[in-house]
């Protein structure tokens, strides 16, 4: 089984939609594919909750589906997001400084694509 997982870093909403659409084609083919929002890309989190904002549809989807992992807990806190991502119930994480790590999704076998 492919195992990939998807950062997020970019705060910019075109680039955060691509990797919520490549989340859901992997995932529709089969695919074990996590999210990890991270840095600048973290100041989307409350927005994105919105139904009036782009993209925010598909967020809400690939959210109520499980696929994204975790959230940063240094970026989200820095970009004052952290709150909503908890009330959201998204998994906080911050097991590398503050920050997620990487080395134990590639120690696990997951390819590694950043955004």
């Amino acid at each position: 089984m492919n195992k990939v997982l998807l950062v997020a870093f970019q705060g910019e909403p075109m680039c955060f939609a691509h990797v919520l659409l490549n989340a859901l084609d992997m995932h529709e083919k089969g695919f074990k594919v996590k999210i990890m929002i991270e840095g600048a890309a973290t100041s989307l989190i409350g927005s994105l909750n919105d139904p009036a904002t782009p993209f925010s549809d598909l967020y809400i989807k690939v959210r109520d589906m499980g696929l994204i992992d975790c959230v940063c807990k240094a970026c989200a806190a820095k970009m004052q997001n952290l709150e909503q991502a908890q009330a959201q119930g998204l998994v906080i994480s911050g097991d590398m400084h503050g920050h997620p790590s990487l080395a134990k999704f590639m120690e696990m076998g997951y390819q590694i694509i950043t955004f």
